[in-house]
């Protein structure tokens, strides 16, 4: 699907506002500084819990990967929680679950153990990685959305660099206290985050959800660059929502929600789409899946052993590198945050998919010639490969990585968004516990050249597919992307028929 040409984004004219919508959305993406801490600190901490519980390499990767499989349950459970107490609470719960269960891991006596904290921590992430994205989208004005709703991943990004410098920090204390500190640590971002969400309203689409029109208004007022957007974001939001224009008040009694409308739900989004609607959900799972199919994950949780295959040596040098990832990472997200309502998401991330694809060409070769020669140090190779690391997270970073979840919290219609995105993070997750629960076995099956090799063959598929199937949604408000993919409105996902109108009715508050 091609894109037409990219809508003027709008400079918000009211700084206040501006202000108070990039707290509410820094507040709020805090959550997923967990996933990006889990997945830096187990870069380094698996080797020396692999030296101090005596583990093998397959225990290795199901210890890192299962985090993504248990982040599943989390992801389902988050749509439904947040449909029900709402975005603000949701983020509390995946606060206090990841304080949990870092303590766990931090005072894990041996494997089993250990495995159970990282039960109660992927749950943890499974909430943070659903509600965040969401949550930031819903609060933020069209003209800053993409800078806002990119805060996620730059959080996850500061929460890696964060675990490769805990990793670096701690490495010098005993065996069996350094990767013990490594993991308990991660328990103190998650209780100052906790108390962060008091400081946030509720999502606006929520509130509009559960007729609470007038609260509603008040944070449509306070995000909004003007009050003329604010009283179009409202009417749209309501319209999205099935209830009337006229309707108004402070508080509105909408239909209750029953299982048959949950029911409806599955069918519009799962079972029986339109061909808007499938669109929708083909590039939202398509953007997810490519995202760690492409092997980032592999760069990431395991790079001080892709590092030490490149031909580097020595716990400090290999950490040190790895820290150097970590830098690159945070450095470039912040460069894509301030691109994406500049430059628009379907040109970053074609151009992040290409420079991928050749860093990951570059790595295979370079790595494959180290591999090749495993008693003579070939310069170029070995600066070659250290290159390509950089360069490739460098990408990664510009791109694919904060449109992700940029783009999907934008593309599904009201109505089924929670459930919408938690598909999406489970696609992501799913990928995410494949690719990092299978690098150690594939590299030694077709060497760790190999191994990057086949993952720049499925970045070529993944750049065909963004350039087919993803449309540009810069400016756009968010009722109004699903016209992009085809839906006449985004009402239609809504009433099956009946009146909505005669459903309403207004509660004046006394």
């Amino acid at each position: 699907m091609a894109s037409a040409a990219l809508p003027e984004a709008v400079e918000p004219r009211k700084k206040s506002n501006f202000k108070y919508a990039c707290t509410c959305a820094a507040f709020a993406s805090m959550a997923t500084i967990v996933l990006g801490y889990d997945v830096g600190v187990m870069s380094g901490a698996s080797l020396y819990i692999q030296k101090d519980l005596h583990i093998t390499d397959v225990q290795v990767q199901i210890m890192i990967g299962i985090l993504s499989v248990y982040a599943l349950v989390g992801s389902f459970a988050a749509a439904r929680t947040s449909d029900w107490i709402g975005r603000r609470y949701t983020v509390v719960i995946a606060a206090a679950t990841f304080f949990a269960g870092s303590l766990l891991m931090g005072f894990a006596v041996n494997y089993a153990m250990l495995m159970a904290g990282r039960f109660v921590t992927g749950i943890g992430v499974g909430y943070a990685i659903m509600v965040a994205p969401v949550y930031t989208a819903e609060v933020s004005p069209a003209s800053a959305r993409g800078l806002l709703t990119s805060f996620t991943e730059v959080f996850i990004n500061f929460g890696i660099l964060l675990g490769y410098v805990s990793n670096y920090a701690f490495a010098r204390l005993p065996l069996h206290l350094s990767w013990r500190v490594m993991l308990g640590i991660g328990a103190l971002p998650s209780a100052l985050l906790a108390l962060m969400v008091f400081g946030m309203p509720e999502s606006p689409r929520w509130l509009v959800m559960k007729g609470r029109l007038a609260e509603a208004r008040v944070v449509l007022e306070k995000t909004s660059d003007t009050p003329e957007e604010a009283v179009e974001r409202l009417d749209q939001i309501k319209a999205a929502a099935g209830i009337p224009k006229d309707i108004d008040g402070d508080v509105v009694a909408v239909p209750k929600k029953d299982g048959s409308e949950e029911k409806r739900v599955w069918k519009e989004l799962i079972f029986s789409p339109t061909p808007a609607m499938r669109r929708i959900l083909v590039a939202a799972l398509g953007i997810h899946f490519f995202q760690q199919a492409t092997g980032s994950d592999s760069v990431v949780l395991y790079s001080p052993r892709v590092f030490k295959s490149a031909g580097i040596t020595g716990d400090d040098h290999l950490l040190g590198a790895t820290c150097a990832v970590g830098v690159t990472k945070t450095l470039f997200i912040l460069v894509a945050t301030f691109q994406l309502d500049r430059a628009g998401r379907r040109p970053l991330l074609l151009a992040s998919t290409a420079g991928m694809l050749v860093c990951l060409i570059g790595l295979g070769t370079g790595l494959t010639v180290v591999g090749q020669h495993p008693d003579t140090k070939i310069p170029w190779a070995i600066g070659l490969s250290i290159l390509c690391i950089l360069a490739y997270v460098a990408f990664f970073s510009i791109g694919l990585g904060p449109i992700t979840n940029v783009y999907t919290s934008e593309v599904f219609p009201l109505r089924v968004r929670a459930l919408g995105f938690a598909l999406g993070a489970s696609c992501n997750r799913v990928t995410s516990a494949t690719v990092s629960m299978s690098f150690l076995s594939l590299s030694k099956a077709i060497t760790i050249g190999g191994s990057f090799f086949l993952y720049a063959g499925i970045t070529a598929l993944g750049l065909m597919f963004f350039y087919t199937f993803i449309p540009e949604t810069r400016g756009q408000p968010l009722e109004d992307i699903g016209k992009l993919f085809g839906m006449k409105d985004d009402t239609d996902v809504e009433a099956e028929g009946t009146s909505t109108k005669d459903k309403v009715k207004v509660v004046e508050m006394s």
